[in-house]
Order: C-alpha cells, then structure tokens, then sequence
C-alpha cells in the first residue's frame, strides 16, 4: 500500500520541489497550502506522516497541531520552519511536534526523517505488529493473531484495511479514503468489491476468536470497534 503524505506548505514553489521529490519516491503526497486546506483533508483520508509549515498564511502551524493533537490526532508531524532558533525548535517540540527541520533542507534529510517517523506510532507493538483490543496484525507478513493465539493469513487487500482500522480504532472510515488508500486506481474498483472484501476480513477476525467488530455505518463507511477487554 502506497504511504500516503500530507504537506501543509504555502510556499509553490518549495511545495512543488517536495510533492515532486516524495513522488518520485514512491509516497503518495497530498498538498494543502493553508490550514483550512489541511483541515479538509484530513477529515477525510488518514496519513503516516503531516509535514507542516509553522508559518501559515491563515493561522500558525503550532495552533493548528494544538487544535489536532486535541483531537486525539496521533499522526506523527514533522514542522518545516525558517525559525531556526534552538529556542523555537524546543517550542515546537513541545507543542506536540514529532520531530523539527529547519529551511532550507537537503531532500535527503527530509526524506530521512519521514521515514523514521513513518515507521513510529503507538500502535507498534514488538515485531513491527499493529494492536488493538485482543487484535495482533503483522503487516508485512499480512498475518492477524487472536487473543488466544489462532492465527490466519489475510490477503495483501485484506491486511491493508485492517491496517487503516487498527490505526484509528472507533474512527468511522469513509469508503471512498478506503478505496483510495488501498487500491492504486480506486476509480477502477467497485463498492461491491470494497464490502466484498470487508466481509471476508469480517470473518477472519471472527476465525481467530477476536470480539471486534467491523461494523457498517450506513451511507458513510465502516468502523472496528473493540470488544470487551
């Protein structure tokens, strides 16, 4: 599955040196250019990783992180800033920022630090595996373990949704960011394949004796919702 990017940058043509670079690195990269653009997207797809300018023509990248992290945000975010003082890169650090780099950049170090923090998140167990409730997936052997230690093989579809599920529990995900997100040409495939595929991963989670739950929310999408501890 494609990591998916959000760059929050108001400068074109930094921006554009970015999306093109990420691009050719095989990320898949979404550009907003202020924050009420960075608003609209994530309220809609789901990232590895935000890169956020602090400096923002309609409001500072630290309020808006405040504003995400409130939220319940855990996406890792990394600040792009002029601001180079030791000073503001501890403020920025502080205010919820996963990690700091100041401008100008070498594309190396920023491709660097994204996929160091691509790979963090408190949803990592041991072994690179994913958890929720009596949930185990291991994405890159596409395998789901339940509570009592019952495994089965899921199909690379199957592990990349289960992915976006384990990584925003509770969150209803709109079928179209499934789509998009798991499927390189999303255009090209039905909603029928969609809810044929979240059936058979319905009943995976059910062959390992797991009490989750991937439950439709009519006209919107699907959520797993944990079961009893």
């Amino acid at each position: 599955m494609p990591v998916r990017l959000l760059l929050v940058e108001d400068d074109p043509a930094l921006s554009e040196l970015i999306v093109q670079g990420l691009s050719e690195e095989g990320y898949r990269v979404d550009h907003a250019a202020d924050g009420e653009e960075a608003e609209l997207f994530l309220a809609d797809r789901t990232y590895a990783v935000v890169l956020l300018d602090r400096l923002l023509p309609d409001r500072r990248g630290e309020d808006l992180l405040a504003q995400w992290r409130a939220r319940g945000l855990g996406t890792p975010v990394l600040f792009l800033t002029a601001l180079d003082a030791v000073e503001e890169r501890v403020k920025g650090l502080r205010l919820g920022a996963d990690d700091y780099l100041t401008k100008p950049f070498a594309f190396e170090e920023l491709l660097a630090r994204i996929e160091a923090l691509a790979r963090r998140s408190s949803l990592v167990g041991p072994g690179g595996r994913l958890r929720s409730s009596d949930l185990a997936l291991d994405p890159q052997q596409a395998r789901l373990e339940g509570p009592g230690g019952a495994w089965v093989t899921l199909t690379p579809r199957e592990a990349a949704l289960l992915e976006l599920f384990l990584r925003h529990p509770g969150q209803v995900l709109q079928r179209q960011t499934l789509l998009e997100q798991v499927w390189s040409e999303p255009w090209e495939v039905s909603e029928n394949a969609l809810e044929a595929h979240v059936k058979n991963l319905r009943q995976k989670i059910r062959q390992v004796g797991s009490s989750a739950r991937l439950r439709a929310v009519r006209g919107v999408g699907y959520t797993l919702e944990e079961g009893a501890a």
